[in-house]
């Protein structure tokens, strides 16, 4: 359910890059900064996907389909770019749900190529182009405070996401690098699963939490926004889950 309503405009005249921006959490985040004033940037390794974003997205917005986990063509994308002001990384694939004794290693490492070493070479090329009072805003997840069993991947991936945050908000000072941290939200993220266990699923965690249903991506790109605009905190995980670590 998307939130029409119009922004202050914090964002005008200001050039936003969403790596992993042509579907859910990032797509919903490239239409709010959009409405509020930004040039969107989007990225995605699928060239489809990203016309179809595109065509969600006024007329100045521009997509380029690069492979995240391949550091030269980052790297190029960058140095390609030139300047900018924010930086969001959303970029990530279904995370296989499996408990360790199941866990083949080789594969549970590639989980980590996207996530974390995406995120990671991402802020490595971005940041020396990112125009001061600019900022980076980074994703993990719910799953490191609260894991439940078959979360081994995510649980850890989210936590190296958090420590990785705040050592980039020392480290590229007074750049401010935050992370948000969203709990289960309807995204493509769950679409391994077929219709009725989806909303099932959905009902059942809904049910569970205190606003008493599952996130929608314009909840959680509200706090990418927010993170872009203020100006005061940097090194933080914002966690937009329902209340889910709560119950």
């Amino acid at each position: 359910m998307e939130n029409k309503k119009q922004t202050d405009g914090c964002l005008s005249g200001k050039k936003v890059v969403i790596l992993g921006g042509s579907s859910g959490i990032g797509l919903a985040t490239a239409k709010q900064a959009a409405r509020n004033g930004a040039t969107v940037i989007i990225v995605s390794s699928n060239q489809q996907r990203i016309g179809n974003a595109l065509n969600e997205l006024p007329g100045n917005a521009q997509g380029f389909a690069i492979n995240l986990t391949d550091e030269a063509n980052v790297k190029s994308f960058f140095d390609q770019l030139g300047q900018f002001d924010h930086l969001v990384y959303t970029a990530g694939e279904s995370l296989q749900l499996v408990t360790i004794k199941d866990a083949e290693i080789n594969s549970a490492k590639t989980f980590f190529d996207l996530r974390y070493w995406g995120a990671f070479t991402a802020v490595k090329y971005a940041s020396p182009n990112i125009h001061a009072g600019g900022s980076i805003t980074l994703t993990g997840g719910v799953a490191s405070a609260r894991p439940v069993s078959g979360w081994s991947l995510g649980a850890s991936i989210c936590a190296a996401m958090e420590g990785f945050t705040r050592a980039m908000a020392i480290e590229l000072a007074p750049l401010r690098v935050n992370l948000v941290s969203p709990g289960i939200v309807k995204t493509n993220l769950w679409a391994n699963m077929n219709n009725s266990e989806r909303e099932h699923f959905y009902n059942q965690i809904g049910n569970s939490l205190p606003v008493k249903r599952v996130g929608e991506a314009d909840d959680i790109a509200q706090t990418y926004l927010y993170l872009m605009c203020q100006q005061f905190g940097t090194g933080q995980t914002i966690v937009v889950d329902g209340g889910g670590v709560l119950v």
